[in-house]
């Protein structure tokens, strides 16, 4: 198989969900994924191996991030490992630091930020000085995990940093794909960014600058955001409203989203409400 036939594949998956359920997605890659340790395992020209090693890169990152969402943090690790393998084989730099930045969400989501702040700084480094979608999001996840572990100032920092980058990125660097870093990703991660920071003012904003640019079958971005509006009602003192807004959107939730990311998010809430908000929210994750 040449890498042109196996890039089409790639090609194919790297939009994101498009309304899709995390599950629905890994069935319609398996047979492509089927195929990946076949090519790999034939021998090929050197230049075409460095291509190959690429996009295998990118769809093993695309298989990590779809168990990410799903809440299969080893399986993610797993596929992240050989995503940055196959990275570091192509010899492609902002690859590699996609890789990264993404390997880095998987504990700073599961509650090891410590971790996410390892691989983040990694990412960076791979990424460079020059302003990538890559370097953007490692940036961003930088920011989080570091307001995750409480180095508020070392967060406003790599919050400046993201700033900076996303008013040098264009074309396709902004594409709205799992490898792009647009305007709506770039205030999905301020949102988080500043619900971390205890700044709710400026969580609320980028809340609605997302809200703004999110299509409507967005159903994971769209919960997500308002579960960090929920953490900023806590932040403000009210705590029955986070609990009732919090429950709301798990409630309404399809079933296959109740597991993983929001699941994570809601909990990482639950564990910072206490007496009736946090009962009520404890109900809702039970059922």
């Amino acid at each position: 198989m040449t890498w042109l036939t196996w890039s089409r594949p790639f090609e194919r998956h790297r939009g994101g969900y498009h309304g899709r359920a995390p599950d629905d997605v890994l069935s319609e890659m398996q047979a492509d994924l089927d195929l990946l340790g076949q090519v790999l395992n034939q021998p090929h020209p050197a230049g075409a191996r460095a291509d190959l090693a690429r996009t295998a890169a990118g769809i093993a990152g695309l298989v990590a991030i779809v168990q990410h969402d799903r809440g299969d943090k080893g399986d993610a690790f797993r596929w992240f490992a050989t995503a940055e393998k196959a990275a570091h084989e192509s010899g492609d730099r902002r690859m590699t630091a996609w890789v990264l930045a993404r390997h880095a969400m998987v504990p700073l989501n599961y509650g090891a930020p410590e971790a996410a702040v390892r691989i983040a700084s990694r990412a960076r480094r791979a990424a460079g000085r020059t302003p990538t979608a890559a370097g953007a999001l490692a940036a961003a996840v930088t920011a989080r995990s570091l307001a995750a572990i409480g180095d508020l100032r070392g967060a406003r920092m790599a919050v400046t940093d993201v700033r900076n980058l996303v008013e040098h990125l264009d074309g396709q660097e902004t594409a709205d794909t799992w490898f792009g870093y647009p305007g709506q990703k770039h205030f999905v991660h301020l949102s988080q960014a500043y619900t971390l920071l205890g700044d709710t003012e400026a969580a609320y904003a980028a809340q609605d600058n997302a809200l703004d640019l999110t299509d409507s079958p967005s159903v994971m971005t769209r919960a997500l955001i308002a579960m960090d509006t929920a953490a900023c009602l806590r932040l403000g003192g009210d705590l029955s409203a986070s609990a009732e807004m919090a429950t709301g959107i798990f409630d309404r939730l399809p079933v296959p989203y109740r597991d993983g990311l929001i699941r994570s998010r809601a909990e990482a809430l639950h564990q910072a409400l206490h007496g009736r908000p946090r009962d009520l929210l404890g109900q809702a994750l039970m059922t």
